[in-house]
């Protein structure tokens, strides 16, 4: 059974699922994820396209569906017809289900652990009674959870596996229709609506100003399928094409705090970090958050790689200050973040994080 709570997690058990297939053609996969899941061939039965949301205050709307869906998978688990329990991040809902599994005796992978190194450590000792194995996705997490006696294995990042294909920069141009001598800015104001209704609009300020002082400045604004932000509220082209081919045509980047930011690492794209929640939300998480960046390029780093942006500093006029010399090629600060984002590129392990993944599921089946 694999279990993914919102769009990230599908795509990487949409992988696992395929490097299980692979392995082990006569397992049935079941779960909860996607459509990419399904399409791996993982019989989905509970659909999760519509469970994702992010915030402590905006979660709270579905603990309804949450606690019905914990409860369907539980039977299932109870049922003894399941050899091997993934759970994909999505600690909240995914930790309570670790704890039905190892209840009824079945064995836990968790893959893509929570971020404890961030907030919550007060979770490592349940995850320690409840997690068969972990693997883990950034270098430091291993060292971490073994710490707290946690069998973890740092498997590498699993965006590496899509970065194998990752085009050229001018094929990336090519695949969006541009010529490769405009410069051309990319704004990622996130997947979700909640994410776009708090950072479009600044986004789209500071591509205006930029329009100022770069000529001939290309800005394309990076969409998830489905996603579709009306005209009045963007003028710039929405592209669904994958992240890495835009940030690989790219010659900066806004990109909301998430994992966006670690691919524009890989494709070499200098970029700054924006992220705005609920005042309530944001207040909470003052009092939890333990890091000082909140950035994962910077945080793998151990530095500030990439400037952030976080709130009430999320000022259009200052962003545009600061992405200005990026978008510039063979300035100091271009040639500064290139050689960081190369340091973040190296940390994150080598391609093969869902084979890994699939091999130690299998040894815990045995």
């Amino acid at each position: 059974m694999i279990v993914a709570g919102e769009a990230s997690g599908d795509l990487h058990g949409a992988g696992l699922a395929a490097a299980l297939k692979a392995r082990h053609p006569d397992w049935r996969l079941t779960g909860m994820g996607g459509a990419k899941m399904a399409a791996a061939g993982v019989d989905v039965a509970e659909r999760t396209d519509s469970t994702a949301v992010m915030g402590f205050v905006e979660v709270l709307r579905t603990i309804p569906r949450h606690l019905s869906l914990l409860k369907t998978l539980r039977r299932r688990l109870e049922s003894g017809a399941v050899r091997c329990l993934v759970t994909i991040d999505y600690p909240g809902f995914n930790l309570r289900l670790a704890t039905a599994a190892r209840s009824a005796g079945v064995p836990v992978l968790y893959y893509i652990t929570p971020q404890v190194w961030a907030w919550g450590a007060d979770r490592l000792p349940k995850m320690a009674r409840v997690i068969t194995k972990a693997a883990v996705i950034l270098p430091f997490e291993e060292d971490l959870l073994r710490a707290h006696h946690i069998d973890a294995t740092f498997v590498g990042h699993p965006l590496l596996d899509r970065a194998v294909n990752m085009p050229s920069r001018e094929s990336a141009r090519l695949l969006l229709g541009l010529p490769n001598d405009v410069p051309m800015l990319a704004l990622f104001p996130g997947s979700r609506q909640q994410e776009i209704d708090r950072h479009l609009d600044d986004f789209v300020r500071t591509a205006r100003l930029l329009e100022r002082k770069h000529q001939g400045l290309t800005v394309v604004v990076a969409t998830a399928p489905g996603v579709v932000i009306p005209d009045q509220r963007c003028p710039y082209r929405q592209v669904t094409e994958s992240s890495l081919a835009v940030l690989r045509a790219a010659d900066a980047a806004i990109c909301k705090s998430g994992t966006t930011t670690l691919e524009a690492a890989v494709a070499s794209c200098p970029l700054i970090v924006v992220y705005r929640t609920s005042h309530w939300t944001h207040a909470i998480a003052r009092r939890l958050v333990r890091i000082p960046r909140i950035g994962l390029v910077n945080v793998v780093a151990g530095r500030e790689v990439a400037q952030e942006f976080v709130q009430s500093a999320a000022v259009p006029e200052v962003m545009a200050e600061a992405l200005s010399p990026l978008l510039i090629r063979g300035s100091v600060e271009r040639a500064t973040i290139e050689r960081d984002l190369a340091e973040v590129r190296d940390r994150l392990g080598a391609p093969g994080a869902a084979g890994r993944v699939a091999d130690i599921v299998g040894s815990l089946v045995e």
